[in-house]
Formats: structure tokens, sequence, C-alpha cells
């Protein structure tokens, strides 16, 4: 599956921003669609997963209540709604593909990338 994100940008602290993840190629039944973002040098962290049957989710503890998760069958499209955003928040947000359905904080379980959007939060 080919996935293309977007919505990234520069936002005060305390403002907020969607971002989408549009999926093409084949039809994401089974799969689980996570985010996660990364800073120059790190590891890329994990922020939130949803499956794509159930639409059930799971949030990191540093995004809990603040960003939400969601999914449009019709556009094959991912959501991550940013709420309260912090200057900690800035980072590149990736969105990623779990063929089994799993909803693991491990980069390394998703399969499938894609290219990433800028998020900054100014002070």
């Amino acid at each position: 599956v080919q996935l293309q994100a977007s919505g990234g940008g520069l936002v005060q602290a305390g403002g907020s921003q969607r971002l989408s993840c549009a999926a093409s190629g084949r039809s994401l039944t089974n799969y689980a669609m996570g985010w996660f973002r990364q800073v120059p040098g790190s590891e890329q962290d994990f922020v939130a997963a949803i499956s794509w049957n159930t639409g059930r989710t799971t949030y990191a503890d540093s995004v809990k209540g603040r960003f939400t998760i969601s999914r449009d069958y019709n556009k094959n499209t991912v959501y991550l709604r940013m709420n309260s955003l912090k200057p900690g928040d800035t980072a590149v947000y990736l969105c990623a593909a779990n063929r089994k359905g799993e909803h693991t904080v491990s980069a390394a379980n998703y399969a499938d990338w894609g290219q990433g959007t800028q998020v900054t939060v100014s002070s």
C-alpha cells in the first residue's frame, strides 16, 4: 500500500492541526494504521494507532487527551487531529501501515510508510 501524508505546517502553542494519510494501491481491510513522529537524531516514536476494521484506538501517553486518530472508509484515509499543541510536539509526522492489524508501538512492525509531514509548534 502507498501512503501519502499531508497537513503539516507551523502552528502556535495551544493551537490545533489535522494531518491526513491517504492510502492507495489496496484496501486497508484488516490493517492497523499508525502515526509516528521523529526528530533529528532520534528514533521514530509511536503516537497513535487505529484498527481499520473496528476503529479501536491506542495512544501514546504523551498525546492522550490531546490527539485523536480516525479513519474514513470512503476516502481510504486516516487522520490525526492534534489539539493543545506544545513545542515538544514539533517533529516530522509519519503514517504507517501494519498488515497484521496489530496495535504495536514498534515501528519495526509497520511495513509500509508515507514520506512524512513536518509539524512545527512555536512557543
